[in-house]
């Protein structure tokens, strides 16, 4: 682990090393509209906001985000387990809210997939509403 970890837009050339992290910590089969040409039509349908967290040239965190003109979406937010504790999933988590503040919004959801049981179980203890799915929690952006 280097002392410098960067977080950049993600791009389509992100999703394979993505997609391993997304199985390896929240243990998830890719769902329909998740695959490559799903992430791509959701990166340009919202520009600059999904991110990754880089150590040298691993990606070591990600996380989706966009929005719908009047609420931000924060989905599939995976960071490496050697870098839990870092901060890296909150630094990304800010910057998806800051993007989406520049974007206008002023509402956004974070959502977490009910067999995520990992995620599922963290974010219900800290009070998160259930929904068909999924956990939520809005936040003022």
């Amino acid at each position: 682990m280097s002392d410098k970890i960067d977080t950049r837009e993600f791009c389509i050339s992100d999703y394979d090393a993505a997609l391993r992290l997304w199985r390896r910590v929240e243990g998830l089969e890719i769902a329909e509209g998740d695959d490559r040409d799903g992430v791509a039509q959701f990166l340009a349908r919202n520009p600059g906001l999904s991110r990754v967290a880089v150590d040298e040239s691993a990606i070591v965190g990600v996380i989706l985000c966009g929005h719908d003109g009047r609420r931000g979406h924060i989905y599939h937010l995976a960071v490496d387990p050697a870098y839990r504790g870092c901060g890296v999933g909150k630094r990304l988590v800010d910057e998806c809210l800051k993007g989406l503040g520049r974007a206008g919004v002023t509402r956004a959801i974070i959502l977490v997939a009910n067999d995520n049981l990992r995620g599922a179980e963290f974010w219900k203890r800290r009070g998160w509403e259930e929904i068909p799915g999924a956990l939520a929690m809005g936040i003022d952006v």
